[in-house]
């Protein structure tokens, strides 16, 4: 049976299962940051400074993040659910969780279309960039600049709403994100900037996810 609540504040549509959808979307973040940092340790060759986390999907031992990229993004497609289930009326109520789905569905696509072997990773490959990228390089790639685009709308649109809200914490936080988000890449820095920006950007789906789950209890 679904329950049905409706509100005139932040949190409505309460229905059975959303709780769970939420708390998936609290986990996705802290996994990928763990599951990642342990495969660094792990991968002999592997240095931040030279190598983006995603190269991680490439060598014998490549299909573990591949798993991580996978169910981190059916983690935020599964927060995204939640949201469009709970966020009531107001700027954003919309725009937040459709451009937070993309994010995890561009998050799952990039899982699954690894980058190519470079720099020296996995241990054995050449040093150096690809004189070429392979078909499912650009597909990853693609897949990671739109991730990353849409997940700038959605806390644009997030900062909006909060303003709108007089929560200015949360529209202070989330403006930075946005700008974070949309900061040009350096080359020099790729990698670092890469995880950087990771580690930012799931805390801020794992804060959304439990400042959702704190709304909803409360009700």
């Amino acid at each position: 049976m679904t329950a049905v609540v409706t509100t005139s504040g932040p949190i409505a549509h309460i229905r059975t299962g959303t709780r769970a959808l939420l708390i998936a979307g609290a986990w996705a973040g802290p996994f990928f940051v763990v599951s990642s940092l342990l495969q660094m340790l792990a991968r002999d060759g592997f240095d931040l400074r030279r190598h983006a986390l995603s190269q991680l999907a490439v060598g014998h031992l490549g299909w573990l993040q591949v798993a991580t990229f996978t169910l981190t993004g059916l983690g935020i497609v599964a927060l995204a659910v939640g949201l469009w289930r709970t966020l009531a009326t107001g700027a954003g109520r919309r725009t937040v969780p459709l451009f937070t789905g993309v994010f995890g569905a561009g998050l799952v696509l990039a899982g699954l279309f690894p980058p190519d072997a470079e720099n020296g990773f996995p241990a054995g490959t050449p040093g150096g960039p690809v004189a070429a990228m392979s078909w499912h390089a650009v597909v990853h790639a693609t897949a990671a600049v739109l991730a990353f685009t849409a997940l700038a709308v959605a806390c644009a649109a997030h900062t909006i709403r909060s303003a709108r809200r007089r929560a200015v914490a949360a529209a202070v936080l989330s403006g930075i994100v946005t700008v974070v988000l949309l900061l040009p890449p350096a080359p020099a820095y790729t990698g670092i900037q890469l995880a950087v920006t990771g580690l930012i950007s799931f805390a801020w789906t794992t804060a959304l996810a439990l400042s959702a789950l704190a709304a909803r209890t409360a009700r």
